[in-house]
């Protein structure tokens, strides 16, 4: 049965939106490398008199669920009903992981212990929160052998027969070999929404996934070619190569996930979008992926568009990444990141402070204002490429008055404070403020931005904020219209759909 879509104002990131996703409770099957992570903290003071090697004083150590497992305790903490198809051998990692995973609330009776098969285990040693070694067992082991496989794939069917989702996780540690494969192509017509999170992506390309999620390297592996450099050129290669993307996944939709700069989210019907993530050291980004995927298969699982469920897979990678080891993050954490934006508006006298820091710094200043009344994809659209035009997005918000003066006494259909919030959200906004005025001509002389942006059909000799911009050496530039994307379309469209309607889902 599918799940229902959620309605349109459920596809806004407020804080109540996690709830409402996790109260949906989509049945995940999650069948892949489930791996157990270690984590030996301790001083590092002296070296050893054997080698010039750092000696370690392990004084706390903590064994999570990782890979697989870890992505599979990420879905269930987002309150989707989660089965683990896997295989661990009949060891002590293996029997924690086990027991990790059912405290986790994640059903593990998808997966099948071998006695002649050892848990793939990673152990990271860290000292002064750095990691300064990690060592790994069990990863170079044969294929499952043939009566193992017979069980993991029946176990698989019992799995996938009523779920809303499968997430692969394919790690190469030997678990998911071509006979499961086989199966799930049988199962493909049956399964509403395939996501592949993979080493490998175009091994699973003949199942045509929905979604698959390589980071750069991966898509550069599966590419042949390099995709290096900065944010924006790793993003141009993408950009370029798109096409070569799909061929070679298969998929219909690609998310690659750029560590510390966040994903490129490309899919064949729209514009490329991009999340920005909030950077930390790389020790602190372990798991960090399977809690990214974790909440874009929950999100893009209950029907929200792949854009919002990009951003709220961002913002849930967020949450994880500022906590030390292998992270989980939950319902309560994820609506918590996302309420904290409800005082997200600042003051213009701050405002000018914090872009005065980010000039000093070399930062480029984008800005761009409007209404933003029910926030909808063509504002996404073009307030992501605003942001590519610099390093800061700054973004003007008329308030409640302004707004009923230039769109009619029935608007606006949401408060300054609602509307600054949705837009702090958006990882593509650094700042948001409010203005009173009809044009932010005062605000733009004070702040002097680099760029001016607007998006839809003007030219900038129709911006009264034009001779501004280019009196104090700014430049204006007009991004792209999306047609039929305006405020008014979706309010008529939201006005005139019966209550019981519900958008279809998104694939």
């Amino acid at each position: 049965m599918a799940v229902p879509a959620i309605e349109h104002d459920g596809q806004r990131l407020t804080d109540e939106l996690p709830r409402r996703l996790a109260g949906r409770h989509l049945r995940v099957a999650v069948v892949g490398d489930a791996i157990v992570d270690g984590w030996l903290s301790g001083r590092c003071q002296r070296l050893c008199r054997e080698a010039p090697a750092p000696v370690v004083d392990i004084t706390e150590r903590s064994f999570t669920l990782g890979g697989a497992a870890n992505t599979a305790a990420n879905l269930a903490a987002l309150g989707a009903r989660v089965r683990l198809v896997s295989a661990v051998g009949a060891d002590p990692p293996g029997e924690s992981l086990l027991r990790e995973a059912e405290q986790a609330d994640v059903d593990t009776t998808g997966t099948v212990v071998h006695p002649a098969r050892a848990t793939v285990a990673k152990y990271r040693v860290c000292a002064g929160g750095q990691v300064l070694l990690r060592f790994d067992e069990g990863v170079d082991q044969p294929p499952l052998d043939r009566a193992a496989t017979a069980e993991l794939v029946r176990r698989l069917r019992e799995a996938v027969a009523d779920c809303d989702a499968v997430l692969v996780c394919d790690y190469g540690t030997g678990v998911l070999g071509g006979a499961v494969r086989a199966a799930l192509r049988r199962l493909r017509e049956r399964l509403p929404l395939l996501v592949v999170d993979a080493h490998e992506p175009g091994d699973w390309a003949e199942l045509a996934p929905d979604v698959v999620t390589p980071n750069a390297e991966e898509a550069a592996s599966v590419l042949g070619t390099a995709i290096g450099g900065d944010s924006a050129q790793r993003l141009a290669t993408l950009e370029r190569h798109r096409d070569d993307l799909f061929a070679a996944t298969g998929a219909s939709t690609v998310v690659v996930t750029l560590d510390r700069d966040g994903a490129a989210l490309l899919s064949r019907d729209h514009p490329t979008h991009r999340t920005w993530a909030r950077p930390v050291p790389d020790h602190h980004t372990a798991g960090a992926g399977d809690t990214f995927v974790a909440a874009l298969t929950v999100a893009a699982g209950t029907g929200l568009p792949l854009t919002t469920s990009v951003e709220l897979a961002q913002a849930a990678a967020d949450v994880v990444v500022h906590r030390p080891g292998t992270a989980v993050c939950d319902t309560e954490q994820l609506a918590h990141r996302l309420g904290s934006y409800r005082d997200a508006p600042v003051a213009h006298g701050q405002l000018a402070d914090l872009v005065a820091e980010h000039r000093t710094a070399g930062r480029r200043i984008v800005f761009t204002n409007g209404c933003f009344d029910v926030l909808h994809r063509g504002h996404v659209a073009y307030l992501n490429q605003a942001k590519q035009l610099g390093d800061v997005l700054v973004v003007a918000v008329n308030d409640d008055t302004s707004v009923a003066r230039l769109k009619g006494p029935d608007r606006p259909v949401n408060t300054a404070a609602d509307r600054a919030a949705v837009l702090a959200a958006l990882s593509c906004v650094d700042h948001v403020t409010v203005f009173d005025e009809d044009t932010p001509v005062d605000l733009l002389r004070r702040l002097r931005p680099d760029v001016y942006a607007k998006g839809g059909d003007y030219t900038p000799e129709m911006l009264p904020e034009t001779p501004v911009v280019r009196e104090f050496g700014g430049e204006v530039r007009i991004l792209d219209y999306v047609p039929d994307h305006s405020t008014s379309a979706v309010i008529d469209r939201i006005r005139t759909t019966p209550a019981a309607a519900t958008p279809g889902r998104t694939r």
